[in-house]
């Protein structure tokens, strides 16, 4: 294997990939071994030393986990193949930090996901494997740690079936002796793959006795494809002879068209594997020529964008960061150029920009390109009120992509500054990891005015805190938890009338709306204007709607409000009188008139809680979560430890950490993620949680 440093690699050898995985199943540590095959870094970091090439934030290497996805690329030449450019994509596994997998799988092609050998399916393998799915991003399997005792890859591959409903496909088998794996068998190319002690890899084709060792594993493999692939199928049926490139072929086709997984096992923390699954990547994955178009709006309606360098300008920026030498924003390009000195229209602003600089980035290191072109993943620096999920088009044919939708905030803090010095440098800090992360959002407690930060449970909001004291230097003091409840209507309004009258001489105020809301069951809101015969002018049709969301945005108890389908049924104008204020506050007063007629029912959220716990300390975990209203979902005993699954409201969450290494003398770990909201049991006094 060798790499290859050619400047001009075609698109079709593109692979922008990303490593997804449940936290701790060794994402990072096979980033920095595929960078170093790769020929990009001369020497490996560990986790656990703090000096892996990704993880390049501070926080991130004293906390050995990954908070933010970082980007990189290298080059890869398969034995007797031509040289292929990787974008990788190292992604978070803590559920607090899932908006980072969720951007990423939004730009990427294709995705890697790596389990574990011994802990097999963790839960949030399969919340990124989902993602990923409804992404329709392809995916491949490594199955990682098989030196570890109790590493069995077979149980993985049969979890994938039963957990995820995969189509997992076996393309490599592990090579164990005693305790360790030194090698894998390629049932697609027939060769042997052996490791020494340094992870230096020797390969050779099967001999007559290995051929007849693996036959049945490889017939295997090919019945499960050839399940899937005519063209296999038809030679498969009528005995003939199926070689390697056949065989990959009808694989990659069925990667690419989401109807299986390529299955490769594994060692990153022993170099074992690695070059067989950079070849995977390129022989499985695809090329952003081989993705389907994506739906762009525009003034005339929707339109398809195929990935053309030639077509008009489409971008989306699905990432900021706010680096020591100014902003930068990462974007994926889907359909034309994008060169230094181009002025491109932003649909956060409306307006046009000027690119200044772009760069491709390696972790926290960059490299100043001077054009990028479909396909690419490149970095503008230099735009400070740039936002992600915003498009970046032609300035003379503006369209849209779809933006990226970040999970609602479940938990707040309350923050202030030790020191009013630092009031200015707190509010500065905070706009900035607003901007970078979607789905940490700051707002102020309406009775008391104090500042709050709303994210996705305790470790996010840690993390906040503590980027605020490293890099704004802000010394901050944290309030108690507050849970977001929302509300929901209780039943549907029927018509509802709003009036403004203000005719008292000269200009005034008229409006009147008459509208009705209905529960829909959802966790998202409609509006719908169903008048006719023009008694509410097109000109005030956009305030109406705008009051009515306005008005959702707090319901009679103090919380948003989901799950409100609102449809204009009637309404009148004046001539002189009217105006879009007049109709933006008679919509907000027939809607809030609505739920007050109705009523509401409060919404809470409920975290789905995943415990592993000894056998010993099953009894009293189990006791402990049915006491905090917790609803078991799931128990699986797996001889030494159970896994626990269950559905807990959150405001009952404070303090579980604590309480569970008590529980079980430190023994037991749980993941918590966000589940659904449902209706509170136990409700809270307005705004106290």
């Amino acid at each position: 294997m060798s790499t290859d440093r050619a400047s001009r690699i075609p698109v079709d050898r593109w692979r922008n990939l990303g490593i997804i995985a449940h936290v701790d199943a060794g994402k990072t540590t096979l980033t920095e071994r595929l960078l170093y095959k790769t020929g990009t870094i001369h020497r490996t970091g560990e986790v656990h030393d703090g000096a892996t090439t990704t993880d390049h934030m501070e926080l991130e290497r004293e906390r050995g986990i990954t908070i933010g996805a970082a980007a990189v690329r290298a080059n890869w030449t398969p034995e007797g193949g031509q040289a292929h450019r990787l974008t990788l994509i190292d992604t978070p596994g803590h559920i607090d930090f899932a908006i980072e997998v969720e951007r990423s799988l939004r730009v990427l092609d294709g995705a890697v996901t790596v389990f574990s050998g011994v802990a097999g399916v963790q839960p949030q393998s399969e919340t990124v494997w989902h993602q990923a799915r409804r992404h329709g991003v392809p995916l491949m399997a490594f199955v990682n740690k098989m030196d570890r005792p109790g590493a069995d890859f077979d149980a993985v591959v049969a979890q994938m079936r039963e957990k995820l409903g995969a189509n997992p496909w076996v393309v490599a088998r592990p090579v164990i002796e005693g305790e360790h794996m030194t090698g894998l068998v390629d049932l697609v190319a027939g060769r042997t793959w052996r490791y020494d002690d340094a992870g230096t890899p020797e390969s050779h084709a099967w001999d007559e006795t290995e051929r007849a060792t693996y036959a049945g594993a490889r017939a295997e493999l090919v019945a499960a494809v050839a399940d899937r692939d005519e063209a296999l199928a038809d030679l498969w049926l009528n005995d003939q002879p199926i070689d390697a490139a056949t065989l990959t072929a009808a694989l990659r086709r069925g990667t690419l068209a989401g109807l299986g997984s390529p299955v490769l096992p594994g060692s990153a923390f022993r170099n074992v594997g690695i070059e067989p699954l950079l070849d995977a990547f390129v022989a499985y994955l695809p090329s952003p020529l081989d993705r389907p178009a994506v739906v762009a709006h525009t003034e005339d309606g929707d339109t398809m964008l195929a990935p053309d360098a030639e077509a008009p300008l489409a971008a989306l920026v699905f990432k900021v960061v706010n680096q020591a030498h100014g902003p930068l924003a990462f974007v994926r390009l889907y359909a034309g150029r994008l060169n230094v000195g181009d002025a491109v229209w932003r649909s956060g602003t409306d307006r046009v920009q000027r690119v200044g600089r772009l760069a491709v980035v390696r972790a926290e290191d960059t490299e100043a390109v001077e054009s990028a072109e479909a396909g690419d993943i490149v970095a503008i620096a230099g735009w400070k009120d740039v936002a992600t999920g915003e498009t970046l088009a032609d300035a003379h044919r503006h369209v849209r992509l779809e933006t990226i939708q970040a999970q609602p905030a479940v938990l707040s803090w309350r923050l202030s500054p030790e020191r009013s010095a630092d009031l200015l440098k707190l509010g500065n800090g905070l706009a900035r990891l607003a901007q970078e992360d979607p789905s940490f959002r700051v707002g102020t407690d309406p009775d008391t005015g104090e500042t709050l930060v709303w994210g996705m449970g305790e470790l996010h909001l840690e993390v906040m805190v503590e980027r605020l004291r490293r890099e704004w230097g802000v010394q901050v003091r944290t309030g108690s938890p507050r849970v977001a409840y929302q509300e929901t209507p209780a039943s549907p309004s029927g018509a509802v009338e709003g009036k403004l009258a203000k005719q008292t001489g000269g200009s005034g105020q008229f409006a009147r709306v008459v509208l009705s809301v209905t529960p829909t069951g959802g966790d998202g809101n409609t509006f719908e204007d169903r008048t006719t015969g023009g008694v509410i002018p097109k000109a005030f049709q956009g305030a109406v709607e705008k009051g009515a969301h306005s008005a959702l945005l707090e319901g009679p108890r103090g919380y948003p409000v989901v799950g409100a389908s609102v449809v204009v049924l009637d309404g009148q104008a004046h001539a002189v009188d009217s105006n879009e204020a007049a109709f933006h506050r008679a919509a907000q007063m027939a809607v809030k008139a609505a739920l007050e007629a109705t009523g509401t029912v409060l919404l809470e959220p409920v975290m789905r809680v995943s415990v592993s716990a000894p056998g010993t300390a099953v009894g009293d975990v189990l006791g402990d979560l049915q006491r905090r209203g917790g609803q078991i979902v799931n128990l699986v005993d797996r001889q030494e430890r159970t896994e626990i699954d269950a559905d807990v409201p959150l405001a009952q969450l404070d303090g579980y950490s604590t309480a569970l290494r008590s529980l079980s003398q430190g023994r037991a770990s749980a993941t918590v993620a966000f589940h659904a909201y449902r209706p509170v049991v136990q409700e809270p006094s307005r705004r106290s949680a």
